[in-house]
């Protein structure tokens, strides 16, 4: 069997480098779980179309049935929106979510990696927010946010510690808009949490954020970060 232990997560994706121009240059990574649909769904739709990021998403899903989440969120956003494969590109405006069964991810040149449907669970869940957030990490650093929404559990607190160890930001969403708060809760006790928003605010200050590494990023360039934006 697969295994994903807490070492592999954190060098997952340390030190790689890039060449592909066309691969984001920031990425967001999202986890959700109970009542996600409705915090996705939110969030995407208050994105615009050229939104100059790419986006992977973690949900908990049943192992056993076809999604069809990225169906859905497709028709409720102005980004594009599919299911991850191994050998994906991030790029800006697109929208990446994980399998049901599948650990997802992001690998030198902003690609994808699935794991495969033996690897161990992280958190009793298979995909994890843990391997995502560690990754995304690893390849973008300061051009990294995470984002802890509604769900279960603790899924998302090892990986939000090391998005701030390389200079990303975390956003965490709030109790009230929160279906279940196990998973912000936890990842906002780490001490980690740059903001704590309800729904309704996190797609702006995405917005806000972005732009921000927009203007910066030309001069924290990394060898394990994609070039070009």
């Amino acid at each position: 069997m697969e295994k994903i232990k807490d070492s592999n997560i954190r060098n997952c994706s340390s030190g790689a480098s890039a060449t592909q121009r066309d691969s984001a240059r920031c990425v967001i990574a999202m986890a959700a779980s109970v009542g996600g649909l409705k915090a996705l769904t939110a969030i995407l739709g208050g994105l615009p179309a050229d939104f100059p990021a790419a986006i992977a998403i973690v949900m908990h899903l049943a192992p056993d049935h076809k999604s069809i989440l990225a169906e859905l969120l497709n028709h409720r956003t102005h980004l594009e929106v599919k299911q991850a494969q191994t050998g994906d590109i991030l790029r800006h405006s697109r929208v990446f979510v994980a399998p049901p069964n599948h650990h997802l991810f992001v690998v030198k040149g902003g690609r994808l990696r699935l794991s495969s449907s033996a690897a161990e669970k992280v958190h009793h869940a298979r995909p994890s927010a843990e391997p995502l957030f560690a990754s995304v990490a690893g390849i973008y650093q300061k051009n990294a946010i995470a984002a802890v929404l509604t769900g279960g559990d603790g899924d998302g607190s090892f990986g939000v510690q090391i998005i701030k160890e390389k200079g990303g930001k975390v956003i965490a969403q709030d109790r009230p808009t929160s279906q279940d708060f196990s998973m912000p809760e936890t990842s906002i006790e780490t001490g980690d949490v740059d903001f704590i928003l309800p729904l309704n605010e996190i797609a702006p200050k995405l917005i806000e954020l972005v732009d921000a590494m927009k203007g910066s990023v030309h001069h924290t360039q990394s060898d394990s970060m994609p070039s070009g934006c």
